[in-house]
């Protein structure tokens, strides 16, 4: 009981923490001059993933790789099945700028590239660079490409608006980002002791604790933003969000957890999640280019395969 509650108040804390980090940033942003579309693409489409940052970098530290990937490999799963699905299922979601499927690519793009890093089995500090510099060339051809006002730069500008009530004074916005970060380092730090926990008292490895409960637990800001934004009927900002950090999980995180401390990679992500991480990513890249829109069928594929990944992971993987 006493993990349930550790996990439970590590993701209360990182969720806290994520919001204030969101909304100082945002303000800093916009008293330094900074775009809204750079706003956009950089702070609420990569500012969502700060818990999951957190997270994996704390636990590589820890000598933890299984919940380092887990908890991205997971994130990416849960944020396309279960969040999209959700999304779906409240309004159908019609796609217009072309930058979601421009980032629909890249997300199939970096799933792959995760596949080849990782077929020794384990990411290096010279694969955590490659990552990185993918995620710095997609950032540079990603506003180069948006800063003519298209469509798609309009999405990033939306998802900066959709995070509203930003403090003003200089006092607050500062007070907003400190308090962000230390709600995160420390609600990473709980989280980690009552997922631990979990894992050894269910008997069940900590790769699957990180691909479930902590990766559901870390996209808890993805899932508030992008709920928020379909009930406003702003489909692209809720999809736009789910691209930007799905990219960002893999490249940066990654990239970042394995330039510090060398990653191995647990078997049965090399055997099962990583495909169908790959998998989720393909279909949303199918249901993006072809009907353009998420209908609520389509999130109900989504919501059902993902109960059938939980289901797997909890039993053929763990039983």
């Amino acid at each position: 009981m006493i993990n349930l509650l550790f996990l439970l108040l590590g993701v209360g804390l990182l969720t806290i923490g994520g919001e204030a980090l969101i909304r100082g940033s945002l303000a800093v942003s916009k008293r330094f001059g900074v775009s809204p579309l750079l706003s956009g693409l950089v702070i609420v489409g990569f500012g969502t993933s700060a818990p999951e940052l957190v997270v994996s970098v704390n636990a590589a530290l820890n000598q933890q790789p299984d919940i380092a990937i887990g908890n991205v490999v997971g994130s990416n799963i849960g944020n396309v099945l279960l969040i999209l699905g959700i999304c779906a299922l409240i309004a159908p979601m019609t796609v217009k700028p072309l930058a979601l499927r421009r980032d629909a690519v890249i997300v199939v793009a970096a799933s792959i590239f995760f596949l080849v890093l990782v077929g020794g089995s384990s990411l290096g500090r010279a694969d955590g660079v490659f990552l990185l510099i993918a995620l710095l060339v997609y950032l540079i051809w990603a506003y180069r490409s948006e800063r003519i006002h298209t469509p798609s730069a309009e999405l990033n500008i939306a998802e900066a608006e959709e995070v509203h009530e930003l403090p003003k004074s200089v006092g607050w916005t500062v007070t907003a980002v400190v308090i962000g970060l230390l709600l995160l380092i420390s609600g990473s730090q709980v989280l980690l002791i009552g997922a631990v926990g979990i894992a050894e008292s269910l008997g069940v490895s900590e790769a699957v604790i990180g691909l479930t409960l902590v990766a559901v637990g870390t996209s808890l800001p993805e899932l508030s933003i992008s709920v928020i934004a379909t009930l406003r009927r702003h489909a692209d900002v809720a999809i736009g969000n789910i691209l930007g950090s799905n990219i960002f999980n893999l490249l940066g995180i990654l990239g970042v957890s394995a330039l510090l401390q060398p990653l191995p990679v647990h078997m049965r992500i090399l055997q099962f999640d990583q495909w169908v991480m790959l998998a989720s990513s393909v279909l949303l890249f199918l249901f993006l280019y072809t009907g353009r829109r998420l209908s609520r069928l389509e999130g109900g594929v989504l919501l059902t395969a993902y109960g059938v990944y939980l289901g797997l992971s909890f039993t053929a993987f763990e039983g």
